[in-house]
């Protein structure tokens, strides 16, 4: 429930997204590189509270905005994939889609860990790589243990990676042999954010750019039971954890939810979709809703960000981010020429 004190900072949040909406298409414009209006969000609120920028008065509704917000933006996210996206892809391709996300997200966590980065760093970074980059590390940060910097710092990964793959990728295809479907098939496989996909495959014909999409959003998909299974195993965790020192304290553990709200919501959306003939302008506008409730999410969860935190971590998250990326890649890679 919105409250009188959270007007203010739900409206700092709305001007910052609207700037970023902004600064997206002046790029898009004058430029060919594809950024995420999501990613400009949380850059710029994490500027905004570094510079000192946020009266008090607009602290309850940045937090209301990254919590409550953020999960009605994903919930609004299911609407934009179904169920015949998965069987249009066939046996090999989900079969390819299952094997690339199982292996990028248990091989980047493990890959974290050596490194010496933080359980909550590690799941994003994976999250986002394995599944679609911002959205990802937005949905997965609530049921995991991660904090404010771990996101940001996840988020700005993929985007760097993201945004080499729109370039790279088009120039190793000619030099594998991918081409048409087997081309968008790679670039949905292994491209973390939408948008960036659709970017990279846009330098493919139509077949190339439809397999993308389809892949893509099918990896997408993932997200619902890749949230909940971090939220079970967490659950369970804590539950442990509660009854070894049960004998010392009458105080019950907080339990994340078994299957995350928002998590439920998001498949009653593709469920939706899925069975039901919605017209075309109510998911466009439906689309528009939810990218502008997952920017002002993403201020919110910005303006959480300590700068001195990011620096003091040094190069280690993207010497993962990098790995995980060339990991993927080359799993993708390898299963398009397998499979198809």
């Amino acid at each position: 429930m919105i409250y009188k004190q959270h007007l203010p900072g739900l409206g700092l949040t709305a001007i910052v997204a609207i700037v970023a909406f902004a600064v997206e298409s002046l790029v898009k414009s004058q430029t060919p590189l594809v950024i995420s209006p999501l990613v400009v969000a949380v850059v710029l609120g994490g500027l905004i509270a570094n510079f000192g920028l946020i009266p008090e008065s607009c602290r309850s509704g940045l937090r209301f905005a990254a919590r409550s917000l953020l999960r009605l933006g994903i919930v609004l996210l299911g609407l934009q994939l179904s169920f015949s996206q998965v069987r249009e892809l066939g046996a090999p391709g989900l079969l390819l889609v299952i094997f690339v996300v199982a292996i990028t997200f248990t091989g980047t966590q493990w890959l974290g860990k050596k490194l010496g980065l933080t359980h909550g760093l590690s799941l994003l970074v994976a999250t986002g790589f394995s599944i679609c980059g911002a959205s990802a590390i937005a949905a997965m940060r609530p049921v995991s243990d991660a904090d404010d910097d771990d996101m940001a710092y996840a988020i700005a990964l993929v985007t760097i990676c993201g945004t080499l793959a729109i370039f790279l990728l088009p120039a190793f295809a000619e030099i594998i042999g991918f081409s048409g479907a087997q081309f968008g098939s790679w670039v949905g496989a292994s491209v973390h954010d939408v948008a960036q996909t659709v970017a990279t495959a846009a330098s493919g014909n139509e077949q190339t750019q439809h397999a993308a999409i389809i892949v893509k959003l099918t990896r997408v998909m993932l997200l619902a039971p890749l949230v909940a299974g971090v939220s079970f195993a967490r659950r369970r965790k804590l539950a442990s954890s509660h009854n070894v020192v049960s004998s010392e304290s009458t105080i019950p553990a907080k339990l994340p939810p078994l299957i995350p709200l928002f998590v439920v919501g998001f498949l009653i959306a593709i469920s939706l979709n899925s069975f039901f003939d919605i017209p075309s302008a109510v998911l466009s506008d439906a689309k528009w809703i939810e990218k502008s409730l997952l920017a002002s999410a993403l201020v919110g969860l910005g303006a959480g960000v300590d700068a001195r935190k990011l620096r003091s971590i040094g190069a280690r998250p993207l010497v993962l981010g990098l790995i995980s990326w060339l990991l993927i890649a080359t799993l993708s890679a390898i299963g398009v020429a397998i499979l198809y």
